[in-house]
């Protein structure tokens, strides 16, 4: 909460951080091309989501480590279109681990609008 609250300016729990690498001052980016940044993830939250959601735990953890990472990687949702193929890299990726849609409501069978 309070890395959300320093960083993001929103005081409440959050599941996953993306915090993209920085090269430090003088040294080339291009020495660091394999850093993308740091991922914090909220352990806690991940467990009671994924339970509220009806999901398995290590699938929301793929989600979640996927979401981060495509972040670290310069994508974003605040526009609709942008969470849109946001969202539908997440499916195709997690598709390759065997993990189902994490966009699908298990409660009831649809997609979350």
């Amino acid at each position: 909460q309070q890395l959300n609250r320093d960083y993001r300016g929103k005081d409440k729990p959050t599941n996953v951080l993306s915090f993209p690498f920085d090269a430090p001052p003088g040294v080339p980016e291009e020495a660091f091309d394999y850093m993308l940044g740091d991922l914090v993830v909220c352990a806690p939250i991940v467990i009671e989501e994924a339970q509220t959601q009806n999901k398995e735990i290590r699938h929301h953890w793929c989600h979640l480590l996927v979401h981060g990472t495509l972040h670290l990687l310069g994508f974003d949702h605040i526009k609709d279109e942008e969470a849109e193929t946001m969202e539908q890299m997440e499916r195709d990726i997690l598709a390759t681990l065997g993990v189902p849609d994490p966009y699908l409501d298990t409660s009831r069978g649809l997609t979350k609008s």
